[in-house]
């Protein structure tokens, strides 16, 4: 039987934050639960809470009060769903630009081939170094023409870093795929990461996570 209910954390209209798409009004669907518990979570609530029963009929109609927003669907954990493969499919078939951000340790190989993937390599600061592999190979297949996936790395400290810059040597991606590496906020400076990537010439892209900077002390909904 096919899954058409989905556990919503929250939904929210905000400004697109950490990918290509960042600086655009966005409109958020959070999904609940996940598979993973980051040292530096900063949406605990998506798995401490069960979050709301609803059908993707709803959602696409909540789609619709924002119709010329990007779509993101976030958790959490989204493709611990079952029903969130149909939710992105059913937003792409109204001509929605979609993005889903993945914490890529679930195969990404079912997500429509027009979804923008934006997925998330865990260092070990996370607490949860973590990654399927096959993910890599999917990202380097949908890239071959034009970037529908991105990488990012979230950097809490030297280690973390090392790892990101090591990974990328040792994991080559195409030319045309985006990668970003994002410090966490309080761990680790702008500065500090910007040094570490001159001094090696790694060739990504430094990204703060924009909506942090505009709300600081947003806890949720942005």
């Amino acid at each position: 039987m096919v899954k058409t209910e989905l556990a919503v954390c929250e939904i929210f209209y905000s400004i697109q934050g950490e990918s290509s798409f960042a600086g655009l009004p966005c409109l958020f669907f959070r999904l609940a639960g996940c598979n993973l518990r980051c040292s530096y979570c900063d949406s605990r609530y998506s798995f401490e809470e069960p979050g709301r029963a609803m059908s993707i009929a709803a959602l696409l109609a909540e789609a619709g009060k924002y119709p010329d927003a990007i779509v993101e669907i976030t958790g959490g954990e989204p493709l611990m769903q079952a029903a969130t493969v149909s939710l992105l499919a059913a937003l792409v078939a109204q001509g929605r630009t979609v993005l889903l951000e993945t914490n890529g340790s679930l195969p990404v190989a079912a997500v429509p081939d027009d979804v923008h993937i934006i997925l998330d390599v865990k260092c070990p600061g996370s607490g949860n170094a973590v990654l399927c592999e096959e993910n890599l190979m999917e990202i380097a297949y949908r890239n071959r023409e034009h970037a529908f996936a991105e990488v990012k790395f979230v950097l809490s400290s030297w280690e973390d870093y090392q790892f990101a810059r090591d990974f990328l040597r040792t994991h080559p991606l195409p030319t045309a795929t985006p990668v970003y590496f994002s410090p966490v906020s309080g761990r680790l400076s702008l500065a500090d990461l910007a040094a570490w990537m001159l001094n090696d010439g790694v060739a990504v892209r430094l990204w703060p996570q924009l909506h942090r900077l505009i709300w600081p002390e947003a806890e949720r909904g942005k």
